[in-house]
C-alpha cells in the first residue's frame, strides 16, 4: 500500500468522488424541495438563443439562480423584466457544473397588486409614447352600419345584451367572433379576431365587383365591438396585453371597446376609437334609433314639400307680375305692320324716283345722239331696265315675305308670353274703373266696380 492509498489517521468518513457528492446533493435538494414558491425581485433576465430563460431572484440578503426551459417560457403569465417583483413556482435542483443550486420555474406571477399596477403603468407609458393612444388616430363611427362585428365570449349575458339592444334600436346583420375573454390564450384570441375581421377588407377589395368578402359570403363589418362583462383585474388582464392594444390601434375598421363596468378602464379603451361604459352602451353607440330616423325623415319630407310649394307659388307670382307688364301682341303686330307698310311705300317711291331720273337722263342723252343708235341703245337699256325692275320686284317680294314671316314668328312669341294664354287656362284679369290692374285683394275697395277679363271677353262686377 502506497502512502497515497492510506486513509487519513483517525477518520472513518466515507469517501465520495465530486460527481457522487454532487449527485447526492442533487437528490437531497430535489426530494426536500420538490415543489416550492419563492418571492423575489427579477435580476439580469436573459433569453438564451436556445430558447431557455435564465434569471436571478434576489432580496435584501440573498440571491437565487433560476431557469425556465424553452417549452415553458411561452406559458408564463408575465414576461420577466429587470426589477419586477414576482412569485416563482417550481422545483429546486442543483447545477453540478457550477456547484450551485437553482429553481426551475414552472409558473411566474406578479407579487401583489402593486407590482401588477406598476407593470401595467409602465406598459401604458410605453405604448402611449409610440402614439397608439393619440386622438388623431381615432376613426369616426359610421352613422348607419349595415354589418357589426362582435368579439366576445359566445356564452353569457354580454352577447345577449348586445343582440337584444341592437334588435330594439336598429336591426342589423351581426357577426360574432367567439373568443375567450380571460385566462391563458385569451389575449391572442382577441388580437387574432380583430386582425381577422380586418383581413376581410383586403379580401373584399381583391374580389370581383359585386362579390362578397369570401366564398362563404361573409360581409365586411362596418364597425367592431370588443366586449366582456365585469370582473377582477386579473380576469381582465387580456385587455391590457400589448398584442391586444396594438391590434385595436391598427384596426382599419372603427372599433368600440366595452370591457367591464362603467368604472373599469382597460388599456384597450385608450387604443379603441370609442369607449363604451358597458356592452349595452356599445350597441347604442354603434347604431341609431330606427324610429328616430323615420321621424326625422318624415319631418324632412314635410319641410321639403312645403319648400317646393312655396317655391312654385313664388315663381307663379313672379310670372304674373311680368305678364302684366307685357304689351299685347296685337299692338306689337299693328306697330310692326305699319312700319312695314311705311318701308314698302318708301321703297316703291325710291324705285320710281330712280326710274324717273334715269328716264330724264336718257332723254337728255337722246337729244345729242343719232336716232338709230339711240333707239338701239334705248331699246337695250329698256330691256335691261325691265330686267332689273323685274329682279328688284322679285327681291322686294322675297324680302317682304321674310319680314312677314319674322313678324308672324314674333307675333307667336308675343302671344305665348301674353296673359291671354293664362286667361285660357281659367284665370281672370281684374281691373279697376280706371283700367289699372288689381293684383292684391287688399287693393279692392268695398262697393267699387271691377272689370273681369276672361279669355272670351270682359265682365263688369261690383265688390261688396
Amino acid at each position: 500500500m502506497s502512502l497515497l492509498d492510506q486513509p487519513i489517521a483517525g477518520s472513518n468518513l466515507p469517501e465520495y468522488t465530486v460527481a457522487e457528492l454532487s449527485a447526492q446533493l442533487k437528490r437531497s435538494v430535489e426530494e426536500e424541495f420538490g415543489h416550492v414558491r419563492v418571492r423575489g425581485e427579477i435580476s439580469q433576465p436573459k433569453l438564451h438563443t436556445s430558447g431557455h430563460l435564465y434569471f436571478t431572484l434576489k432580496d435584501e440578503n440573498a440571491n437565487l439562480a433560476g431557469v425556465c426551459w424553452k417549452g415553458q417560457v411561452g406559458r408564463l403569465k408575465v414576461k420577466p423584466v429587470e426589477g419586477m417583483e414576482v412569485v416563482v413556482e417550481g422545483r429546486l435542483t442543483t447545477y453540478p457544473g457550477q456547484s450551485k443550486y437553482q429553481i426551475v420555474a414552472e409558473q411566474m406571477a406578479l407579487a401583489g397588486v402593486g407590482a401588477l399596477m406598476k407593470m401595467l403603468e409602465d406598459r401604458k407609458k410605453k405604448l402611449a409614447a409610440e402614439g397608439l393612444f393619440d386622438e388623431a388616430r381615432k376613426k369616426p363611427l359610421p352613422r348607419m352600419p349595415k354589418v357589426i362585428g362582435v368579439i366576445t365570449s359566445p356564452t353569457g349575458a354580454v352577447i345577449k345584451d348586445i343582440l337584444h339592444r341592437l334588435a330594439e334600436r336598429f336591426p342589423v346583420h351581426v357577426l360574432v367572433w367567439p373568443v375567450n375573454v380571460q385566462g391563458d390564450g385569451a389575449a391572442t384570441q382577441i388580437a387574432n379576431a380583430i386582425a381577422g375581421f380586418n383581413s376581410l377588407l383586403d379580401t373584399s377589395r381583391s374580389a370581383p365587383s359585386g362579390a362578397t368578402a369570401r366564398a362563404e359570403n361573409i360581409p365586411v363589418p362596418d364597425v367592431l365591438i370588443v366586449a366582456r362583462g365585469g370582473g377582477s383585474l386579473e380576469d381582465m388582464l387580456p385587455f391590457y396585453e400589448e398584442i391586444v392594444v396594438r391590434a385595436a390601434a391598427n384596426s382599419r375598421i372603427p372599433l368600440i371597446s366595452a370591457v367591464g363596468h362603467e368604472t373599469d378602464t382597460t388599456m384597450i379603451d385608450f387604443a379603441s376609437d370609442r369607449r363604451a361604459p358597458t356592452p349595452t352602451a356599445a350597441a347604442e353607440m354603434a347604431v341609431p334609433v330606427r324610429l328616430d330616423l323615420l321621424a326625422a325623415m318624415r319631418e324632412t319630407g314635410a319641410r321639403l314639400d312645403g319648400a317646393a310649394r312655396r317655391f312654385v307659388e313664388k315663381q307663379k307670382l313672379h310670372l304674373e307680375r311680368f305678364a302684366g307688364k307685357l304689351t299685347h301682341p296685337r299692338v306689337l303686330m299693328e306697330t310692326l305692320a305699319q312700319r312695314l307698310d311705311d318701308r314698302a311705300e318708301r321703297l316703291f317711291t325710291a324705285v320710281n324716283n330712280t326710274l324717273s331720273r334715269q328716264q330724264q337722263r336718257l332723254q337728255r342723252l337722246a337729244a345729242g345722239l343719232n336716232i338709230l343708235p339711240l333707239k338701239q341703245n334705248v331699246q337695250h337699256g329698256k330691256q335691261r331696265l325691265e330686267s332689273l325692275l323685274s329682279r328688284l320686284q322679285t327681291a322686294q317680294r322675297q324680302r317682304m315675305d321674310r319680314k312677314s314671316e319674322g313678324l308672324r314668328a314674333l307675333g307667336q312669341l308675343l302671344e305665348s308670353f301674353s296673359y291671354h294664354s293664362v286667361l285660357k287656362r281659367g284665370f281672370a284679369l281684374v281691373r279697376g274703373t280706371d283700367g289699372t290692374t288689381i293684383m292684391r285683394a287688399a287693393d279692392v275697395k268695398a262697393g267699387s266696380d271691377l272689370t273681369l277679363t276672361f279669355a272670351d271677353g270682359d265682365k263688369k262686377v261690383s265688390s261688396k
